[in-house]
């Protein structure tokens, strides 16, 4: 049988007043934390707590440490977006969220250490924050804490991210489905979740019994942006023969795909009659004016959402177990990509045989 919130049943197992017990329960900060402990305490025992997770955080302040760029829509989109859907699934609670930037890896931990350690932080979320030692940190500190974008090696806390490998899976197969075998991959690999796509993408030319080619089928680029991805595309059309091109473009982002549009035109190529271009992002078709853009949509405005969710349940049951929450891509299929016909009757495999 459900278990019903009781406030004089905790007060008279505390010791406390029926206004204690419900200004904690409240999320009210104006109780002092061996009250707040014991209050929470009895209620976890009681078994009351899980019936108040869908509705209330218990809690008034959160921090928020993530890389300087989040913060500028300019600079980071994808991350300042995560920020401001944070932002509007706290608002529901009346939860103030506070910043600070951190630096991805070798962050600064006495920085970390003193915002943390305020006395009004009452927990943490950390968006694409990388350094183990952080990670050390607020495990060691016992403030509830979340990550999203990022991972504990060490898998202490909860987090939730986009299943990256998947999506690179699921774009790379798409090609595959409308018959394209010569593909070339536009990546940029700053950062491990990159690399991940990356792997999802090989896993899919491994289903198609094909290798993929670093030297052959990718481009890597420094950064995301369609001035790097105009050019380095441009002068790979420059030394590739026009019977060695590829008959599609998988690009790492909206800008990288855009670039390769423009690097297209300039030399002739049209999209997607001469050669399919096809994105993992999907936020940004404004910046694809000419040819509706084929794209594995990365959640996003989710990202925030799920980790209240996640940051709810560990205050209501900070022993139980934790894990990684990997939310799905969306395959959006559109003009840029057209379907071919392969010229031979049976998939292409690798030179070796399967049982050489």
């Amino acid at each position: 049988m459900e278990k019903k919130l009781n406030i004089s049943q905790i007060a008279q197992q505390t010791g406390l007043s029926i206004s204690t017990v419900s200004r904690v329960l409240a999320g009210k900060t104006n109780t002092s934390e061996r009250a707040k402990q014991r209050v929470m305490e009895c209620a976890r025992q009681m078994g009351v707590l899980d019936g108040m997770a869908a509705g209330r955080m218990l809690l008034n302040n959160i921090l928020l440490f993530a890389p300087q760029r989040a913060f500028d829509e300019r600079s980071d989109i994808f991350y300042y977006r995560v920020i401001q859907n944070l932002s509007k699934a706290l608002s529901v609670h009346d939860v103030r969220l506070r910043y600070c930037a951190l630096e991805e890896n070798d962050s600064d931990a006495a920085l970390f250490l003193s915002r943390l350690g305020e006395s009004d932080v009452e927990a943490a979320i950390l968006l694409g924050i990388d350094d183990p030692h952080i990670h050390d940190l607020l495990v060691d500190m016992g403030k509830p804490g979340v990550l999203i974008n990022c991972r504990d090696n060490k898998m202490r806390l909860p987090a939730v991210a986009p299943d990256h490998r998947g999506i690179g899976e699921l774009a790379a197969s798409y090609l595959f489905a409308m018959g394209h075998r010569k593909i070339l991959n536009l990546v940029c690999l700053r950062r491990y979740t990159m690399e991940l796509r990356l792997s999802g993408i090989r896993d899919a030319w491994g289903q198609h019994n094909l290798a993929l080619d670093d030297e052959r089928d990718l481009l890597l680029m420094r950064n995301f942006s369609a001035k790097e991805s105009e050019e380095q595309l441009g002068e790979y059309l420059l030394r590739t023969p026009r019977q060695s091109l590829p008959t599609a473009i998988l690009a790492g982002g909206d800008f990288m795909a855009a670039g390769a549009m423009r690097a297209l035109q300039q030399h002739g190529l049209r999209v997607p009659q001469d050669i399919s271009v096809m994105s993992i992002d999907g936020f940004n078709l404004s910046a694809i004016q000419e040819v509706p853009l084929s794209s594995v949509h990365v959640p996003r405005d989710e990202l925030g959402e799920e980790a209240v969710h996640l940051l709810r349940q560990r205050i209501m049951r900070p022993q139980a177990a934790c894990g990684t929450l990997l939310l799905h891509g969306t395959l959006v299929g559109r003009e840029s990509v057209r379907r071919i016909r392969s010229t031979q009757g049976t998939t292409a495999v690798d030179q070796e045989g399967l049982y050489d």
